[in-house]
């Protein structure tokens, strides 16, 4: 395989909590096209000398085929490699249109910063929104998210499911620095992204499994849940939890083997 599929990895962390977003908008708005390194939304305080927990030199995987592309690009000129040989990294049936590669680096790192938070970036994400208008039965306090709502991530499931995880791994962590890069020109110039990677995987697992209907309310333009615990959780969490019980479970699964490989074989507490 080529060495430019190293978006890859990060990429499929984004693609597993960002498919979603705007499902309980009323329309799906298209992403701006231009990026840049905004700041993210409530940035948590940096320590002087923190400590890294993942470091990535043990990502690497001795045993894994990644064959040398020679120097890295810089940043602002990686999106070449970035954008190349999709229809190689990817399984049949996987849909590479559903993702957005200008300046693809710093919008992975931007989405996955913001995911914990209570809302990200929209501009900025690494993948196109759902289409289509959220699918609800029901009427007014009695309204839930109709079971084939679920249909709607169909494609994003399955592109998250599309990549050797092993493969893109061992990709990570050779195109690491330009990652952590992208992470301290957001403002985190003491932090280290791969530990970062892990927390947020670690939040998007814990991420509860309401169980039955999901009711939703529309108190203005866009649909909120019913239930107050539901609408507290994170951006990311939300997510997972509208994609419906089938799909999340998919996706976390996913999401629970890249945290253990860039952990370091770490499996979550």
């Amino acid at each position: 395989m080529n060495a430019s599929k190293s978006w890859g990895l990060a990429a499929v962390v984004a693609l597993a909590a960002v498919a979603g977003y705007f499902a309980l908008r009323g329309t799906a708005p298209q992403p701006d096209p231009q990026v840049g390194v905004e700041e993210p939304s409530a940035p948590a305080p940096i320590t002087a000398e923190p400590s890294v927990q993942y470091p990535i030199e043990a990502v690497i995987d001795p045993a894994a085929e990644v064959p040398d592309a020679g120097p890295l690009p810089a940043l602002d000129e990686s999106d070449a490699v970035v954008s190349a040989s999709l229809d190689a990294l990817l399984a049949a049936g996987a849909r590479p249109d559903l993702l957005l590669l200008q300046d693809v680096i710093r919008r992975v790192v931007v989405t996955v910063d913001n995911l914990p938070r209570e809302r990200f970036a929209r501009r900025l994400s690494p993948v196109k929104s759902v289409e289509g208008r959220l699918l609800v039965s029901g009427d007014g306090d009695d309204r839930v998210i109709s079971e084939d709502n679920r249909a709607r991530y169909a494609p994003y499931v399955s592109l998250v499911e599309a990549v050797d995880i092993r493969y893109l791994t061992a990709l990570y962590a050779r195109f690491y620095p330009l990652f952590q890069q992208a992470y301290q020109e957001l403002g985190y110039p003491q932090g280290y992204f791969n530990d970062r990677l892990v927390a947020v995987f670690d939040h998007l697992l814990a991420t509860p499994e309401p169980a039955g209907p999901l009711r939703v309310v529309q108190p203005k333009v866009l649909y909120q849940f019913a239930d107050p615990e539901l609408e507290r959780l994170s951006a990311g969490q939300k997510i997972l939890v509208r994609m419906g019980p089938d799909n999340a479970a998919r996706v976390k699964a996913r999401l629970r083997e890249l945290r253990r490989r860039v952990a370091g074989g770490v499996s979550a507490p």
